[in-house]
């Protein structure tokens, strides 16, 4: 089976490796490192090494045997494009998703420039969807390298949001997700950032989702946004039946 995510905008995640490294603001509070410790210490196989990262072969194949389609977030617990995977792995893995075309993929990474390097290697399927996470001005260059990809689906993980992004560049874009930090030590987020981004999504018709506001209780904060929620998602582009 795989494993049910309560991530608003999946519904399941593949780890076919585990474990990164820090490589921008928006690690500083990382709950897969909490949550990689804590699976260690309770002696699950998958975490022997916490969150140092490791390759799992034995996974890479899972959801071939997955029959039920579902929208599935690929190595929720890592960074598919760290520089410590090797390149031959990445690849493995978009081939088991090419394979697995009866499901939907959904990649996120913070290496934006490597995912830019191995672009022209990449076999890329329809049901694959490639995104970027970006938490300040600082970073917006990884959607340049997003743009740079010819993923069918290209999407934005705004998440956690740590400052305004007035103006973004949403050209190529087909997904906007915002939200804001949570658990210990959870940044502010501001609703104005959050109001902003909604208006410039609308403005051309990008689809928007506000997973959250985030904090130390991110329940009691919930995901309203002036009243209502938004679950915008772009369509499904699947890859026909082989």
């Amino acid at each position: 089976m795989a494993t049910h995510s309560s991530i608003e905008w999946t519904e399941s995640t593949w780890n076919p490796l585990t474990g990164c490294t820090k490589t921008s603001p928006g690690c500083k509070h990382c709950y897969a490192e909490r949550m990689a410790l804590r699976l260690q210490a309770m002696g699950q196989p998958n975490y022997v090494n916490g969150f140092k990262l490791t390759l799992h072969e034995h996974a890479l194949e899972l959801p071939l045997h997955w029959k039920k389609p579902q929208m599935i977030f690929v190595n929720s617990m890592s960074d598919l494009f760290h520089k410590d995977v090797p390149a031959e792995f990445i690849l493995k893995v978009f081939d088991v998703m090419r394979r697995a075309h009866w499901h939907t993929f959904q990649v996120l990474t913070k290496r934006s420039a490597r995912l830019a390097e191995l672009n022209s290697k990449i076999d890329w399927a329809p049901n694959i969807w490639m995104g970027v996470s970006v938490e300040n001005e600082k970073y917006t260059f990884r959607i340049d390298h997003l743009r740079q990809t010819n993923a069918r689906i290209k999407f934005l993980s705004l998440e956690p949001l740590l400052g305004p992004l007035p103006k973004i560049n949403l050209g190529g874009i087909d997904w906007v997700i915002v939200g804001g930090e949570s658990g210990p030590g959870a940044r502010p987020i501001e609703e104005d950032w959050v109001i902003d981004l909604r208006n410039q999504c609308r403005q051309i018709r990008v689809p928007f989702f506000f997973k959250q506001w985030g904090g130390v209780r991110k329940k009691n904060a919930g995901r309203l946004l002036r009243g209502r929620t938004w679950d915008q998602m772009p369509k499904l582009k699947m890859a026909p039946a082989t």
